[in-house]
């Protein structure tokens, strides 16, 4: 049973409630939202503007879903091609739906289908430093941390170090 499918625009209202019913588990590991984000018409928005990177290639976005209903999402996004080859996964999963090993399926998922149909040679992910859970995921899935990025990203307001991982797909071949 597959545990990531391709969003839908009609999947705006369904997302809008499940980022709702976690917003304050979600804080810590997010940029600010300002309240407008947590309403049906910019998820919507959202979603419409990630399946028009899809079509062109440049992203490749998810729901996770466990039992029929989605529990968060997983984009690999940044599709490069060319002499790079790569792309980057980011991914969250509801705080119920935490511990029950359903990222690490997600992400297992993504990254055979990004070394397979894709055709992608690298795939890199970026963590806070205290966010072992998610650290876990992916060295579960071959993921390596490589590095430390400072201030790489504003999260909950401030410039917060990310260590990064990175997985290569060493049977890629032109």
């Amino acid at each position: 049973m597959e545990t990531t499918r391709l969003v839908t625009v009609d999947d705006a209202e369904e997302l809008t409630a499940l980022l709702l019913d976690n917003r304050e588990f979600l804080a810590p590991w997010e940029p600010l939202h300002d309240e407008e984000y947590f309403t049906v018409a910019v998820q919507r928005a959202l979603l419409e503007s990630a399946l028009m990177d899809h079509a062109n290639g440049r992203r490749l976005p998810l729901t996770i879903v466990d039992g029929g209903r989605i529990v968060g999402r997983l984009n690999l996004s940044g599709i490069t091609r060319g002499g790079l080859q790569s792309a980057a996964v980011g991914y969250w999963v509801a705080a119920d739906s935490n511990g029950r090993g359903i990222a690490t399926r997600a992400v297992a998922e993504v990254v055979e289908l990004a070394f397979g149909e894709l055709h992608l040679h690298r795939l890199q992910a970026e963590t806070l430093p205290e966010n072992t859970a998610s650290q876990r995921v992916l060295e579960r899935n071959g993921f390596t941390r490589f590095g430390v990025a400072p201030e790489y990203l504003r999260i909950a307001g401030e410039w917060r170090d990310h260590h990064l991982f990175h997985r290569i797909n060493r049977d890629w071949r032109p």
